[in-house]
């Protein structure tokens, strides 16, 4: 029913129904189809239906049947399809109307919607929308004061009969048409010029709206209208001064009325929140009382928990104070409202109660203080220093309110949260770290001092009890900020790393927070490595506890990242604990973080040392590989397959000896040595065979084996080279045996690295005709049902085109084949599917001139690739990859510039291709305009996407149809 409403057309339906499909477009055969629309139960019928039904919006007949359907006798639906074809055609097909009807239709639309100003409501909307169109399609010139005359035309006298309804039905033409001015796609002059128009009629709907909220009888349902279509307004930027803004304080008035509360927040927030308002200073400022006058409100709603109460004021607060923030700073003489209403929002961020469970309100605040705080600092220094003697105080108490509010609750209380609750409380923990950060940039290192002081003073204080959310809270906030700011300056960070050893961590939660601290300050520790001793035990011990297994791998890991040149004395009492955490304790994910980490660390070793560090660590797991290897197969066996060669994986791509080669002065080569890596991988190679012999067609293993081997070669890079023949010769086996999208992805891999290597060129070359043939068996025997091969497929050709094009040199490279399986892969209605195959032919059509068998290819068949292009792009499928076609035409534009063109002209004089929406002429320009472009790649792209809307019956909707 959606399509139909907008005009859009479904998919094809293989099932077609005589009785309808033949009908001629009337109103009894329209009429027809939308009862077997909404009411036939067979969905096959229903589609079928829909699609005559989207022709028949489309049709030139629509103008006449459209008003039938709107006749009082008619069901509401058929009705709300007449009042939606109206807008379609209006809308898409105005053109097609000629002038002299113009008025005409005005007046008739106008009728109609006087007689549906009492329902159905559904009705009545869409016949305010196709009105709004047509005044946007004939302002200024062929309707001027188009607002004004529907202003006069439906506004009732108090005496009418029907006055309320008459009433709410020009409020609601009112609000929609701004809002389909804001949904077109016009031209820029265009625009410009229908918003001028717009902002004229302003004056004619201000003096209306004020008049209805003003009065004393009126019912709220004509209000909240009322209010509704100011929101609408505003987004055209109307002036914010004289009636304006009286009838912005109007909106204010409204607050103390329960029913429009809501909607009064609202409009008051989206009229305030304009950043053209900026330029009338003087309603900012007249403002600010009107907005600290909803203090004691807010107060109240607090103190009783309104929730909702609450959370409006504080949008309205947050929407000054935050869109305005420097305009208001600069009104000097004002600056006491300003900082009232500084105040004001610091009170909604330390709002009463636990977000989210007992409030909502504070989280609303917190991109105020980032944008009161950068509006500060970007003032000349001189200012700046008055700034901050007013408001550094206020970030002080702010940074106590932010600690407040990222207290845990208490445990019992924790328990009882919902998942989503806790959840919503980790974000919004994040977002107060975000704003801590911002704080910093106010308060500089005075505030790690006072987080400091006020952590020692609570730590040395034994006599006083102490909840532990009060520890964990400070050292929140300091790891908030070390994990942005560098700190490796400050001078309290040594006492915090000796403080730290003297928390009594009693609940999961500090112990979480204690790890993440340790971890935002692993560069520090980097740089004052003999501090590393005061806190790597107590990461070690979490390593053992189940519950802190998540932060204390994530700061083990970043600890052995920054700090890996000098954990040589701790490093195997690392090893030690993770061995044997890694084998009982911890989830997939974290063994592969961990195994990332153990990477970095080896990393650092001697050259002589790693191997013998990576044997002590691998054995274990290459038993059990071992013994999976040789067992039949299972879930349970595939399962801890998978994970081993995860845990392999994750390690090679950490375990880096490059920058150790870089360094050493004196010793051997790294060519002259094997890489550990490839050492280890050489020993495993056999039985990494033995593993795919018996698990070849299970994808998911086979993946596990290839991403091994892709993560070492991403890693290694050249160092990788003694293994290029022996894996080249595996991949060829695996994929031609079974092929799978997996062991394409490791074969794009090595082109990438090895491809322009002389000695490797002869196994690259071997494999990639070795694939391509297996591939082509694919394509011929139909290769709709392998999108992921086929997206890999034309990646690795793709990267090889780039990398290496003397391998289509080869007789063994069928040229013509791969062209014919990359115009089949353009019609996949995958996108990435489709998207590879635009990148493959990028890179083909830039090796026309200089590799014989791909120009010949391309000038035999060349026109083909252009008129697929040219069917996709005129086609409801595939219309979000217009963009990427257009950058194969570009292409083609710039090497084969001459037979582009002939082949347009072949493709377009075809009537009706590549849709019957476009005529000659339009085909014409946008052949023109292609062929013109050969430097400009973004202009093509506007020129594509134009004629793509083109051919799907939407012109007019860009800013570019203007050429058509």
């Amino acid at each position: 029913i959606k399509l139909v409403i907008y005009g859009m057309e479904p998919p094809d339906s293989s099932v077609q129904s005589p009785d309808l499909v033949s009908l001629e477009l009337t109103v009894e055969n329209v009429e027809k189809a939308l009862q077997q629309l909404y009411y036939d139960p067979d969905m096959e019928h229903k589609n079928v239906a829909q699609k005559w039904l989207t022709q028949a919006q489309t049709s030139r007949q629509a103008w006449q049947f459209c008003w039938p359907l709107l006749s009082p006798d008619k069901l509401p639906e058929i009705q709300f399809f007449g009042a939606s074809t109206l807008h379609t055609k209006i809308s898409c097909h105005w053109a097609d109307l000629p002038t002299d009807q113009h008025q005409t239709l005005r007046m008739q639309l106008l009728s109609h919607i006087s007689h549906f100003s009492s329902g159905p409501k559904m009705v009545l909307t869409r016949l305010c929308v196709a009105l709004a169109s047509l005044a946007l399609h004939t302002m200024p010139q062929g309707w001027p004061q188009a607002v004004a005359d529907m202003v006069r035309v439906y506004q009732p006298e108090k005496e009418e009969v029907n006055a309320n309804a008459h009433c709410l039905a020009l409020l609601e033409l009112l609000t929609v048409l701004p809002e389909e001015f804001q949904s077109y796609r016009l031209p820029q002059t265009r625009r410009a010029q229908l918003r001028e128009a717009l902002a004229g009629e302003w004056t004619a709907v201000c003096p209306l709206l004020r008049q209805l909220l003003q009065r004393q009888e009126g019912n709220s349902q004509v209000k909240e209208r009322a209010l509704r279509c100011l929101s609408s307004w505003v987004g055209l930027d109307v002036p914010l001064h004289g009636e304006s803004e009286g009838l912005l304080q109007d909106c204010f008035a409204a607050l103390s009325d329960p029913e429009l509360f809501d909607t009064a927040v609202e409009t008051i927030v989206s009229s305030i929140s304009q950043p053209d308002c900026q330029r009338y200073t003087d309603a900012l400022v007249n403002l600010m009382p009107l907005v600290l006058g909803l203090h004691d409100q807010l107060k109240a709603a607090a103190r009783d928990g309104d929730m909702e109460t609450s959370h409006g004021i504080c949008r309205i607060a947050v929407a000054l104070g935050e869109t305005h923030s420097r305009t208001l700073l600069e009104q000097v003489e004002h600056w006491q409202g300003y900082l009232a209403l500084v105040n004001m929002i610091l009170f909604c961020t330390g709002i009463p109660g636990h977000y989210p469970v007992n409030e909502t309100t504070s989280s609303l605040t917190l991109t105020f203080w980032y944008t009161l705080q950068d509006d500060i600092l970007s003032f000349e220094e001189d200012k700046q220093v008055v700034y901050l003697q007013v408001y550094r105080p206020v970030y002080f108490q702010l940074v106590d309110v932010l600690l407040h509010k990222a207290h845990f609750p208490s445990e019992q209380d924790y328990t009882s949260w919902s998942s989503d609750d806790k959840e919503q409380f980790r974000i919004y923990r994040v977002d107060i770290s975000d704003t801590l950060m911002y704080v910093y940039e106010i308060l500089g290192a005075e505030l790690l001092s006072n987080l400091y002081d006020r952590l020692g003073r609570l730590l040395m204080d034994t006599e006083r009890p102490k909840a532990w959310q009060d520890t964990e809270a400070l050292l929140f906030g300091f790891q908030a900020i070390a994990e942005t700011i560098d700190v490796n300056y400050s001078d309290v960070i040594p006492g915090l790393i000796g403080l730290i050893p003297r928390i009594s961590i009693s609940n999961i939660q500090l112990a979480d927070t204690v790890m993440y601290t340790i971890g935002s300050l692993a560069e520090w520790l980097a740089d004052h490595p003999m501090m590393l001793g005061n806190v790597l035990p107590m990461v070690l011990q979490g390593l053992v506890k189940a519950e802190l297994s998540v932060s204390s791998v994530s700061t083990l890991k970043r600890i052995c990242r920054e700090c890996r040149h000098d954990l040589a004395p701790y490093i195997h009492e690392i090893m030690t604990v993770s061995q044997v955490s890694v084998t009982i304790r911890f989830t997939n994910s974290q063994c592969m973080w961990l195994m990332q980490g153990l990477g970095f660390l080896l990393s650092a070793l001697p050259m002589e040392e790693i191997l013998g560090s990576l044997t002590t660590l691998l054995t274990p797991h290459i038993q059990r590989l071992d013994t999976l290897a040789h067992q039949e197969p299972s879930p349970t066996a595939k399962l801890s397959i998978i994970h081993i060669l995860g845990m392999l994986s994750s390690l090679f791509t950490t375990l880096d000896i490059s920058r150790q080669d870089e360094g050493s002065e004196g010793t051997t080569p790294a060519q002259a040595r094997p890489n550990p890596v490839v050492v280890v991988l050489q020993q495993v190679f056999t039985l990494i065979q033995t593993i795919l012999s018996k698990w070849l067609s299970d994808s998911e293993v086979v993946e596990a084996v290839c991403g091994v081997f892709e993560r070492s070669v991403k890693t290694l890079l050249n160092d990788f080279a003694p293994m290029v023949q022996q894996l080249s010769e595996m991949l060829g086996q695996i994929y031609s045996a079974f092929p799978q999208a997996s062991a394409l992805d490791l074969t794009r891999q090595m082109v990438h690295i090895f491809a322009g290597e002389k000695d490797h060129f002869s196994p690259i070359q071997a494999l990639i005709e070795l694939v391509t043939s297996t591939t082509l068996s694919i394509f011929q025997q139909g290769p709709r049902e392998h999108p992921d091969i086929v997206e890999s497929f034309m990646q690795l050709h793709a990267q090889a085109l780039k990398r290496k094009s003397d391998l289509y040199l080869s007789d063994h490279q069928d040229v013509k084949a791969l062209f014919y399986c990359g115009v089949l892969s353009l019609k996949f209605p995958e996108t990435p599917t489709a998207k590879s195959a635009c990148m493959f032919f990028m890179e083909l059509v830039c090796h026309c001139g200089d590799i014989p068998p791909i120009g010949q290819v391309l000038q035999r068949d060349g026109k083909l690739l252009v008129h697929t292009i040219l069917e996709i792009v005129g086609s409801q499928s595939l219309c979000c990859l217009t963009e990427h076609f257009s950058e194969v035409l570009f292409c083609l534009n710039r090497h084969c510039p001459v037979l582009l063109a002939q082949w347009l002209k072949e493709g377009l004089r075809v009537p009706g291709f590549p849709s019957a929406q476009v005529s000659m002429e339009q085909k014409d320009t946008f052949s023109q305009q292609l062929l013109r472009e050969q430097t400009n790649k973004r202009r093509v792209k506007e020129i594509v996407k134009e004629f793509s809307l083109l051919c799907r019956g939407m012109q007019g909707t860009t800013g570019y149809s203007a050429d058509y």
